[in-house]
Parts: structure tokens; sequence; C-alpha cells
């Protein structure tokens, strides 16, 4: 209780007020004139024992203030500058050193400015005169104010009975109102805006509101204490006592935290401008979140759900980019070739021109490690003027990845795809699932499965993740999927895309990206700039050749960035201070020794021993098949990693050379002395394919003949029983490897001449390229003489292979070396 000192000073008795006044901060409380303020400061509090000491010994006033922004050590910037000046009325010191004071509010005062910091804050004051306006408004004012308190006081359970007698005792309108300020239990705020306020009409006049709305609080407590039991269970005490929260702010006109934040949900929901089925599911939720209790489990997950549906962008979208010119500009400056690929994104823009609603295609980059496939698709994106997303898919084996958790599961989320949908904000963006034909499968699910309605443009429409439990629409979405390898990918999934192959680059090809493209990312990324460092076209052509081999340009980046960086270090040296030119010698003292050599296998043509042509997952590559005879009882052994369908192709080869022992020259029961052995190199590599097939039969009948196979060629086809060759795949891709590998002459089914025109011409102007539609037209052109014999057309002694087959197809004449 605060009241006016019975024996102090009266309102207009006290004397003039130091223009310079010690500052004592009184925290959240607030000292009015006339009003009598108890201290007490302990001995370690060392600035204000000095104060109190000092100002009790000088002229015994000082000045207080409340903190407006709380400190330990408030400074004058963190003061009110409207306070209290007091005079120290009374003063003790205790044995254990601490300071017992009375002080006594004297008069209003402003701070103007700092006059001293240390040991104690001091500060230039003025005082500040109250405005009374005598008559019958400021008694009224007083009466109904007095009123107000008395009735407050008799609903306060914790009012005291001295505040009665103590305020009929004043009769001055200006300390009843300061009186009343002091006592009515408002906020610091509230009672420093009355200090402040120096006409005292005004300063009742707020005090009535403020008296009005503390006795209205105190009226709808009373009346729900009546209506509640004496007895309450835990749970029952703390239902009561939010239940008379919620009628005390409903009459404030407030709401607590949670309502405001249950209303912003709601807004939120509506400005999201959710469809028809997520927008009732959401209403749903939010009325289940409106009915929980905050410390409910399962509050905080309808609250992430809600939040999950609300950030999804339902109907936000980027704006496509339709200027086709531009889009090929930008696909063109940042991939070099690929037209196939750039050919199929402008027909979807131009359909997209003149068909708004058109679904986003799902296209599937085929090809080996290196040829740009995940760069391809962010540079779509860039031409497209959409955002990109990737996703790897590598080692995926839960189903929950791609269609999300239900939300029974504890910390269950949408599943990968929403997800990125989500950080993309947009619905409409290029979404790339890297390496898809590295999915896998186990017991919790298989993801390929899932992407069936991911990756189908009939279904994907209406994509219901079991956690959104919702249909998202993703058919704006432009899916583009890569892999190494076709055949791991379920048809399924397969039949569902649009596959798009990106073969191995040409060495010619590798040349004009590497200068194009790698060179000078290279050169940036390491610090260095064009007139520092410059490669020869020759010394791309040595790195190309001969310290890589792969179908695609990522071992070259980084034999270039390796060179790029050990001339860096000289320039950071100062060894090195002009432009570096790489010529093809310097590489040896950069990389070392050539690491690769193009040169066939065997220097001269060998006698069991043909060259085949293969498609791995790095692109074409060349093997050779060895077949040799040993005595035996016809038994065939087959080495070196051989898959089933490789092992059927060797013993058609066998059958088809048994068939033809007597043309060959051999005789018919050969092989009920000798066993056959065909075996290809590089064992601890598994091997598969029906490709093979004329290449084992040429290394077999090589060895019956004892005819060697020309090393300069090179051969491709799957055997008949009856010596057919039929096609087969990756032409292209065994074609440009037999090109790196230094082949002359490549044999191919007759059937596919068709698939030469994916070819490069170059390579096609280098190569002869030779088109068999039978076994013996491949021995005819991949078979010697006998080492020694005369030259001759024959095979066997009674008949030659020109008469027995027909005409070789030959597209090219002549060798070109």
């Amino acid at each position: 209780m605060v009241t006016p000192e019975d024996g102090g000073v009266k309102a207009g008795d006290q004397p003039g007020i130091p223009a310079i006044l010690p500052v004592l901060p009184s925290g959240e409380t607030i000292v009015y004139p006339f009003m009598v303020f108890p201290i007490a400061i302990a001995a370690a509090d060392e600035r204000r024992a000095k104060l109190i000491d000092e100002a009790a010994a000088g002229d015994k006033m000082i000045g207080l203030v409340g903190v407006a922004r709380p400190n330990d050590q408030p400074s004058f910037e963190d003061l009110y500058g409207v306070g209290t000046a007091a005079a120290v009325i009374r003063m003790l010191k205790l044995p254990d050193g601490t300071i017992q004071a009375l002080l006594q509010g004297r008069a209003r005062i402003r701070f103007l400015e700092s006059a001293q910091t240390e040991p104690y804050l001091k500060a230039r004051v003025e005082e500040l005169p109250e405005e009374i306006e005598e008559g019958v408004e400021v008694r009224a004012l007083m009466k109904n104010v007095q009123t107000l308190f008395e009735k407050m006081l008799s609903l306060a359970s914790n009012a005291t009975e001295e505040l009665i007698p103590a305020l009929s005792g004043i009769q001055e309108p200006g300390t009843l109102a300061d009186f009343i300020a002091a006592n009515a239990g408002l906020s610091a705020a509230e009672r420093q805006d009355l200090l402040e306020t120096l006409p005292v009409n005004e300063r009742f006049r707020k005090l009535t509101k403020l008296l009005n709305r503390e006795l209205e609080i105190l009226e709808l407590g009373n009346k729900i204490q009546s209506q509640v039991k004496d007895e309450m269970t835990k749970a029952q005490r703390d239902y009561y006592l939010r239940e008379q929260l919620k009628a005390i702010q409903k009459e404030l006109g407030e709401t607590d935290e949670r309502t405001i934040a249950l209303n912003e949900m709601r807004e939120k929901i509506k400005q999201a401008d959710l469809p028809p089925e997520a927008a009732k599911e959401a209403e749903r939720e939010l009325g289940r979140l409106a009915s929980m209790s905050p410390a409910s489990a399962e509050y905080s997950v309808a609250k992430t759900y809600l939040d999950w549906v609300i950030a999804l962008p339902w109907h936000r979208s980027t704006v496509d980019n339709l200027d086709i010119d531009q889009a090929e500009a930008v696909l063109n400056e940042d991939h070099y070739d690929l037209e196939k690929v750039k050919d199929r994104i402008l027909d979807y823009l131009a359909v997209r021109k003149l068909k708004e609603n058109m679904r986003g295609p799902i296209l599937c980059f085929v090809g080996p490690p290196g040829v740009g496939k995940t760069s391809l698709g962010q540079s779509i994106a860039r031409s497209l003027g959409r955002k990109f997303i990737r996703m790897s898919l590598g080692g995926v084996r839960d189903e929950a990845e791609i269609r999300g958790h239900r939300r029974t599961y504890v910390g269950a989320l949408p599943g990968r795809i929403i997800q990125a949908i989500r950080r993309a904000e947009s619905n409409n963006p290029v979404f790339m699932l890297d390496e898809v034909d590295k999915l896998g499968a186990d017991f919790r699910g298989d993801p390929s499965a899932a992407l069936l309605e991911v990756l189908d443009p009939e279904q994907n429409f209406a994509f219901v993740d079991h956690y959104l439990d919702v249909p998202f629409d993703l058919s704006n979405v432009m899916f583009i999927t890569t892999a190494n390898l076709l055949d791991p990918i379920p048809p399924a999934l397969r039949d569902r895309m649009e596959v798009l192959a990106l073969p191995g680059y040409t060495e010619d090809e590798k040349l004009h990206i590497a200068r194009r493209y790698l060179v000078p990312r290279q050169i940036a990324e390491n610090g260095l700039d064009p007139e520092r460092i410059q490669f020869e076209d020759a010394a791309l052509a040595t790195l190309i050749r001969h310290y890589t081999r792969e179908a695609g340009v990522r071992n070259l980046e980084r034999e270039i960035g390796t060179v790029c960086r050990k001339v860096a270090r000289g320039f950071a040296r100062g060894s090195q201070t002009q432009m570096m030119v790489i010529r093809a010698e310097d590489l040896h003292d950069y990389l070392g020794p050539q690491r690769f050599h193009h040169e066939l296998a065997e220097e001269n043509d060998e006698v069991g021993v043909a060259t085949g042509l293969a498609v791995t997952a790095v692109g074409g590559d060349i093997l050779f098949v060895e077949a040799t005879l040993i005595p035996g009882h016809g038994a065939l052994m087959l080495t070196g990693q051989l898959g089933g369908v490789m092992q059927e192709s060797a013993r058609a080869g066998v059958t088809y050379a048994r068939s033809r022992a007597q043309l060959l020259g051999v005789p018919e029961d050969w092989y009920e002395k000798l066993d056959i052995h065909i075996h290809i190199p590089a064992g601890a590599i598994p091997k598969d394919g029906p490709s093979a097939g004329v290449t084992m039969a040429t290394a077999l009948i090589s060895t019956m003949t004892g005819r060697p196979v020309s090393k300069d060629v090179a051969m491709t086809g799957e055997i008949t029983l009856r010596g057919r060759v039929l096609p087969v795949g990756g032409i292209k891709e065994k074609v440009l490897a037999a090109h790196r590998a230094g082949v002359k002459t490549v044999i191919l089914p007759a059937d596919n001449e068709k698939d030469l025109e994916e070819v490069p011409p170059q390579v096609r102007e280098e190569l002869r390229l030779v088109f068999a539609r039978n076994v013996d037209d491949v021995l005819h052109m991949a078979l010697k003489e006998k080492r020694g014999a005369e030259p001759s057309v024959h095979v066997g002694p009674e008949s030659s292979l020109a008469e027995q087959t027909s005409e070789v197809a030959v597209v090219a004449d002549s060798e070109k070396g």
C-alpha cells in the first residue's frame, strides 16, 4: 500500500527542487508526488548505497524514475523521461550493512540530460507543475473515480482495509488521482502514463477508463468463480483457468495466442486457394485442431499437416519462355551436339505455344556416364524459364520415399516428390529423376512401382501422396529421368517414358566440347584466366586419345583440371609469369606417361583371335575372342564370365562350324578327338548378349582351318544354326568404339545398315563398313590365307567361300588410314 505521509510536507510547502539531482532507478515501481516509498539497499550495491548516503547527508533530495528498458545497470537512455523528485525522510543502517530508507515524493520532474555517470548517475532536471482547473467538473471526476475505486476494493479479495480511510482524507484532486493510480494494480506503463499526464482533469479521465476495465475484470472473475465447484481435480482446475482466461479475453475483445494462431491458419487456408477436395480436408483438420489441447501429441501432427497443405503450390507456376529461338540459343550455348534432345524440347515449346493446357512430357535420357544427361536437364529448365529440381534415385529401396508415410506413423512426412515440389514453390518445374535404372526393391516395397503413377500422364494429374491423402496435380511438371542402361528399368515403367538415347561422343566432338566448355570452366575454377594458360588442339587431342577412354567427357575434364592446377601452382609460387601454352609434348610432365594406346592388342594377324564389338555401361568397346583346340573328346569350354545368352551363341557357332566342316576342309570327325576352348579376356567383367556370335564363330573357324583373322577387322552380329547373321543393337556405340580403337574395317549385319544414319559422317568416311547376311560373308572378309601358303580364295579342297556365299555388301571401297 502506498499512502501520503501524514506528517509530511503538503502540496505547496516543499522547498525548491535543485537543478541537478542524483538519479535512483526504481525499476517497474512508479512513485508519485507525496507518496511514501520504502527502499532497502544491500551492502553489495555500492552505487545505490553511496547515492542514498550522500543524499541523506546533503540536501536529502533525489530523483526517482522508472526503467523503460530493463537492465542490470540502466543508463540514462534506459530511463523514462519523467519521474518524481523525492526526499529522504528517514534512513537506517543495519549491522550487516543493509540500508533501509523511507522516501517521499515531492514533485513531478523532467529529466533533461545526464550530468554524471560515476560513481552514480546524476541528471539535470526541471520541475513540472500540475495543471488544475478548479470547478464543478473536477469535483465530479474526483467523486466518480473515488466511487469506482471503492467498488473495486470491495470486490478485490486482496485489498487492505487501510486504503478506504486513507482515501477519504485526501482533498487535493491531483494527490487523490495519484493515490488511486498507485494502488489500483495498473501496469507500469499505465502508471507512467498517468505520471506524465500534467492536467489533472485529463488524468482523472484516463483513470476512469482504466478503473472501469479493472472493475469489469473483477466482476467477471467473481461471476465465473461462483459457477464452479470448490473442489476440483487438477485437470478440472486447468480447464477452469483456461475458460476463465477465455471469458476475460472475450470481454476485453482480446484473444489468446492459440486462437490467434488458429485464425491465422484459417486465413492462410483461404489465401492458398486450395482445390475443393484439399480445402475440405484442411477445414476438417483445422476443426480437429481447434478442439485439441496444445499439449496433445495429435496437436503438432495436425498442425504440421496443415502447414504442408498450405505451403504447396497448388496453383502457383512460373511463366514459360515460349520464345523458340531464344530457347534454342540457350540449349546450344550449354551443350554441343545432342540434336535429337534439343529438337524434342523445341517441339514441346512449339506445341506449348499453340496449346496452353498441354501436359508436360516425360523423357528418359539414356547414355553412358559423362555425356551430359544431368546438366542437360538444368539447361532445359533454363531455356524454359522454369525451376529445376533434381532427385537422385540411386539406391532408393523404400516405396515411401516416393509416396510418403501415412500420418499414423510418428514423424511422418510427404514423399520426396511432394517435398521437392514444395521447395520449388512452383507446380510446373523441370523435375529430374536421376539414375532411374539403379532403383532397388526390398520388403519395404518397390519404388519403381510407385513411380508408375508419377510418370503416367493419364494418372499423375491426381497423384495421391500417402501423407497428404488428397490429389495433387503433377501433369504440369516436366519429368526427365536419366539412366545408363535401359535393361534394369522395369518394362511397365519404361513404357511410360519417351526414351532419348545420348550415345558416346566421337573424338572430334570431344575436342569441340573441351575447347568450348571444359577448358574455360576449368581455367575459371582454378583461379586462372585465358591470358595465363592456353591449350593447343593437338594437346587436347592427345588428352582425349591417350589419357582417357570413355564415352563421355567427365575424365577428360578431370585431366584438364589437373593440368590447370599444376600451372596455377607455378603462378602462385612466382616461378611462372608468362602465358603457358600447353602442347602435346608437355602432357607427360603434367600427367605422366600415356595411359591408353589405341593400336590393337595383337600387332599381327593371329589364328584363333577375332575382334568383336560390345556395348557397356560407359559406351561402346572392343573385345577379343580367343579360340583354341586341344586333345579331347568334343567338349566345349567357355571362360571369361560369359552369361547364358553368350554361352548359347557360342554353342550355335560351334554347331555351325561342325556343319560346315567339309566345306572348310576339316575332317568331319575332327571334334571327336579335340576339345574346344573359347575364352574372352577380362575375366573379372561379366559379359552377355548375342552380338558376339559371329566373332566366336570366326575365331573358332580360324582355329579349325589355321587361317589368321585380320587384325584390322572388327565385327558384331547374332548367329543362327544356318549361319545367318541377325541384326543387333548399339550400332552407333560399337562403330564409335571401333573407330577409337583404330580398326579399319567393321563387319555389321546387313539389316543394321539403316542404323548408320546415327553415326557421324566423319566416322563413316574413315571406316570401311561391310554388311553381311551370313557367316560366309564374314569369313570371306575376316580370314586371311594360311601363313606361307599361296593366295587362294578356296576354303576347302572342293569349293571356295566366294562360290558358296552371297556377295559381300561393301559401303566403302577403299580403306582410309
